[in-house]
């Protein structure tokens, strides 16, 4: 952790160092075009960053922040407005009695006959002129608030980021405690019957667990891994139903190093459960179609409910894990994805389709074998087989 924290304070302070330099280069190539010299700009810009520097920090790290946080906006314009007369005094001052002496004699010794128009007067009459206290108000603005609408937009995007993440976490948390719900319905189910098999089903469900706690913690998992996950699920509810449920898994498609986010195809396999063959009295059937096509994965998850939910498909079908799932896909995959929900006499569809190549980030760990799952027609789901 203490490491972390240095490296990213380094790392700020670096951000902080490159802003400065490119501040520096910026304005010597900007007021070099009228100065003798690319040099002679430079030096004179090193004069003004004290100033520029100053005002910068001082706005953006103590008055912006005090007074929105206090949600004082007059008191933070007056502030800023005399924090810009300050500097721009402070800019004038500089230019008074270094800057401008210091450019006169460089034309000077290009030029013997040149004096420069801003040391013509006293030292009272060069502080009061309105030109050049404009022009320094200006020159000691600009640079600024270009700064400032950096860092302005940076923190916007940040807090936009952290709102996203925020929401894309609660939306994961939901997805643990509405599985666990129904999965120990389902254990409940067994010992009532003091089923032989409540060992495995409990066995199965900590394998879940531990995929659910440990391993989901990041923002993609292989795609192998999730499938597996989901056939372990699978096994799960075929020990409940046994030959009650006519349940056809297809999976196809090469599988390498794709990676998903974790626990979005879950939810649709067990709606498919939960809310159809848990429903039925007899004549309970699923089928989930998986295809997998380089980066783009298609689910299709169909199974039979009784007639008389249809009518309360929308309110009672469309409970916590399809709209979870939609506002993660919504989160997570902005226009690479489609996902639609039919209900149709006794018969209720899911499809997704993803493009997994989008939103793909690298994952840290030992390197996956290349994997074919061969087509599977009408059969039940099998063990994923890496040839």
């Amino acid at each position: 952790m203490r490491f972390s924290k240095h490296k990213l304070l380094n790392k700020n302070i670096l951000s902080h160092i490159g802003l400065w330099v490119s501040v520096i280069l910026f304005l010597s190539f900007i007021y070099g075009v009228g100065a003798p010299g690319t040099f002679t700009s430079f030096f004179i810009i090193l004069m003004f960053i004290p100033v520029h520097v100053t005002y910068f920090y001082t706005a953006a790290y103590w008055l912006i922040p005090k007074y929105i946080d206090e949600n004082s906006h007059l008191k933070l314009a007056a502030s800023l407005l005399t924090l810009a007369i300050v500097c721009t005094l402070a800019f004038r001052t500089i230019e008074i009695f270094w800057a401008d002496p210091y450019f006169n004699r460089v034309m000077l010794e290009q030029n013997p006959e040149f004096q420069w128009k801003k040391l013509r007067g006293t030292i009272k009459e060069q502080y009061l002129n309105p030109i050049f206290l404009v022009t320094a108000f200006e020159q000691t603005n600009f640079i600024i608030w270009i700064c400032l609408a950096i860092r302005f937009f940076r923190m916007w995007h940040f807090k936009k980021q952290s709102a996203l993440q925020a929401e894309l976490n609660f939306l994961k948390a939901q997805v643990h405690p509405h599985f666990l719900f129904n999965t120990l319905n389902n254990l409940y189910a067994l010992s009532l019957e003091n089923s032989p098999k409540s060992p495995t089903a409990i066995l199965g469900l900590s394998n879940i667990l531990r995929y659910m706690l440990y391993e989901c913690n990041t923002d993609k998992v292989y795609l192998k891994r999730d499938l597996e996950i989901l056939e372990n699920y699978i096994n799960l509810e075929k020990l409940r139903y046994e030959d009650q449920l006519d349940l056809t898994v297809s999976i196809n498609g090469w599988i390498k190093e794709q990676t998903i986010a974790p626990l979005l195809m879950l939810p649709l396999v067990e709606n498919a459960f939960k809310h159809g063959a848990s429903e039925m009295i007899k004549d309970a059937w699923i089928n989930i179609q998986v295809e997998i096509n380089g980066n783009n994965l298609k689910l299709k998850v169909s199974n039979g409910f009784p007639v008389e939910l249809l009518e309360h498909t929308e309110d009672e079908r469309e409970k916590i894990g399809l709209i979870n799932v939609h506002r993660r896909l919504r989160l997570l995959y902005p226009n690479a994805y489609t996902f639609n929900t039919y209900a149709d006499d006794d018969i209720f569809v899911a499809i997704l389709e993803l493009d997994l190549s989008k939103n793909q980030e690298k994952i840290a760990s030992s390197s996956i074998e290349d994997s074919r799952i061969e087509p599977k027609q009408d059969t039940p789901m099998q063990a994923l087989n890496t040839p």
